[in-house]
């Protein structure tokens, strides 16, 4: 048995949904349930003996602290963070206290645990920690891809909180002994992503003929990850990855953002023409509005994920061509998510975030 926190979000319910199509082993799945939450996305699990969905914090030690002497998991992956940079910037509070405050309550009652299971148990246990590239800072052009001794220099509340998980993690790890390892991805996409990050916007934004927002010039590079090869690489860190060790994981899909819009635009134009939607408009690159930059707005990520790929023989399935194609049809297919997902307070928040910026 396995404990995964924050398994009703993006990237942890499709790890959920993943793991339980490839094995038998159970999952006992801590989420709080914030607005990036949800339960729609792990709705083909209803009935499934090997899901134990609990709703709680990862700073309640004490519910923790229960559920690992209840259910004893082999192995802990926290994907339990607040992780949108423009909602750090609004509120920076909630990202301290869920991404430090949470993930050192969490380490705690990991430590008890761990330290009261027999030798064997005891060597075999892992606690894996998901992180993101954002820790390393912003790269000039033609710079190296961040590598995992790059030094940490975070520029957003969020990444700045996620950077001091990962620290206490390796502290943890060197002052305690506790068997863990981190994972430093960049950025993710495909389906049950909740839309208020680039890609799931522009799709939602471009199907209700809405304006397309982007930010400054739009030249802001990033490496894209297909959320299914993520989820592939943390299986195999678990698996066969050193203990304190750390793993930066790519997609080998270094783009602008405008091009990715581009590529949105051009595929939803095949896929779900504005002809047949009797708009005026002919093509979504007419909906493509660019707005005011947000404030210490990264220009570049890129990964180094070699370290991966020759000590545990990882690398990613998908080009960003399959992947953006899958993730695209995967929204179309899925407009009732969509709709659910776009409650009040999800259009209060883009009004606010997005207001002013024109």
């Amino acid at each position: 048995m396995i404990l995964v926190t924050g398994g009703a979000g993006f990237i942890g319910s499709n790890f959920v949904l993943d793991w339980l199509c490839r094995s038998d082993e159970s999952v006992i799945n801590l989420d709080k349930l914030t607005y990036a939450g949800n339960l729609e996305n792990l709705a083909s699990l209803q009935g499934d003996r090997r899901h134990t969905f609990i709703r709680g914090d990862i700073g309640d030690a004490d519910l923790v602290a229960s559920l690992l002497n209840e259910h004893k998991p082999r192995a802990v992956i926290n994907f339990a963070a607040e992780s949108h940079v423009d909602r750090s910037i609004h509120g920076p509070e909630d990202f301290i206290q869920t991404n430090i405050v949470g993930t050192f309550r969490l380490l705690e009652a990991v430590r008890g645990y761990w330290g009261g299971l027999s030798s064997e148990t005891k060597q075999s246990f892992r606690f894996l920690h998901v992180s993101t590239d954002e820790v390393y800072g912003s790269l000039d052009k033609g710079e190296p891809g961040f590598s995992e001794t790059r030094r940490y220099e975070p520029n957003s509340p969020y990444s700045a909180s996620k950077a001091a998980s990962d620290h206490l993690v390796r502290a943890y790890h060197h002052t305690y002994g506790l068997p863990a390892l981190t994972t430093n991805c960049s950025n993710n996409y495909g389906p049950y992503h909740f839309p208020e990050k680039l890609i799931p916007l522009m799709i939602v934004n471009a199907v209700s003929g809405k304006p397309l927002p982007v930010y400054g010039d739009g030249q802001q590079i990033r490496d894209w990850l297909y959320v299914k090869d993520h989820c592939s690489a943390i299986r195999r860190v678990l698996e066969a990855g050193r203990v304190g060790e750390v793993y930066n994981i790519g997609g080998c899909n270094e783009k602008p953002n405008i091009e990715i819009v581009h590529a949105i635009c051009a595929l939803l134009d095949e896929l779900r023409p504005l002809s047949t939607t009797h708009s005026p408009l002919t093509t979504y690159r007419s909906l493509i509005t660019h707005v005011a930059d947000r404030p210490g707005h990264d220009r570049r990520y890129a990964i180094d994920a070699s370290k991966i790929e020759r000590e545990l023989g990882w690398k990613p399935a998908e080009t960003f061509e399959t992947g953006i194609r899958k993730t695209v049809r995967w929204y179309l297919d899925n407009q009732s998510w969509v709709s659910n997902v776009q409650s009040g307070a999800y259009r209060t928040w883009v009004e606010k975030n997005y207001q002013g910026r024109g």
